[in-house]
């Protein structure tokens, strides 16, 4: 029988130091250019930049995809409009639009020429200003690849800079051999315990076989023995908590899951009840 590792505090913030150690490794920018190159043959960039002239249109392609990406410019003929169609046919997983209404504009508060990036992950956009500098495909791809994050993030120097920046405070990792013959079948046992906690906790999968991922698992006091585990980590006050696990089910992520937000929940009611017998 497998045990849990009691939560605990770490001496410093996780994903800003794991950030920084990963951008010694390999900076975002060349991840980018490298995934930008390696999908740099990929046709029908044309076909893929849907047209949306209404603010229904427009949610309704937001809310299809995990990661969504939508041109706001008010010339749909532009040169930058030909540089994303460029990027759409580089980066085929994305699904990407384009829109120059004036009405859908400021639906979406976009008052310049911008390319607005949606996520289902955290329930968040980022949006890349188009008039602020010179914007090349390469720019948006590199803008695209950091910012892309979804149900299930694998975590690498490029991905790090999003998941930093990410508007939820719970993270959840999956530390796992992607080379594994059970490495497909965990994934979609993972992916569907994601869905579970869409906009509240934040899934990532830390591959072992990145070796900047082993520092990753330092900062959990893992060993590949123990893999597969689960870590959580709770960004504002850095608590945590770690399972090794003898197999990845949709129950046992849960499970862990609920039980950390359940004990989240008792601290957080523990300075009402001190301050309520103060008063007595």
């Amino acid at each position: 029988m497998v045990k849990r590792r009691q939560a605990g505090t770490m001496g410093t913030s996780v994903f800003p130091c794991l950030f920084v150690i990963l951008l010694a490794g390999s900076s975002p920018a060349g991840c980018a250019e490298d995934n930008s190159s390696a999908s740099h043959k990929t046709e029908g960039g044309a076909e893929k930049l849907v047209l949306l002239n209404s603010i229904a249109d427009v949610e309704a392609f937001i809310s299809s995809a995990e990661v969504a990406v939508v041109g706001f410019f008010q010339e749909p003929e532009s040169p930058e409009v030909s540089q994303l169609r460029l990027v759409a046919a580089r980066i085929p997983e994305v699904h990407f639009a384009l829109s120059s209404s004036s009405a859908v504009r400021e639906h979406y508060g976009v008052t310049e020429d911008t390319l607005t990036l949606f996520r289902r992950a955290d329930k968040d956009r980022r949006d890349l200003n188009m008039e602020s500098e010179e914007i090349d495909a390469d720019k948006m791809s590199r803008f695209i690849r950091i910012n892309e994050l979804r149900l299930v993030t694998e975590y690498n120097p490029t991905t790090a800079v999003g998941v930093l920046h990410s508007s939820l405070l719970l993270n959840l990792l999956l530390f796992t051999d992607k080379k594994s013959p059970e490495h497909p079948e965990r994934m979609r046992r993972y992916r569907e315990a994601a869905e579970l906690f869409e906009g509240k906790i934040l899934f990532i999968l830390v591959d072992i076989n990145l070796k900047s991922n082993e520092q990753v698992m330092a900062y959990f006091k893992l060993k590949k023995s123990q893999l597969p585990a689960l870590a959580i980590f709770h960004t504002p006050d850095e608590k945590h908590d770690v399972l090794p696990l003898e197999e990845v089910s949709i129950e046992s992520v849960k499970d862990f899951c609920n039980a950390f937000l359940q004990k989240m929940e008792k601290e957080e009611d523990k300075p009402e009840e001190k301050a309520f017998n103060e008063e007595l």
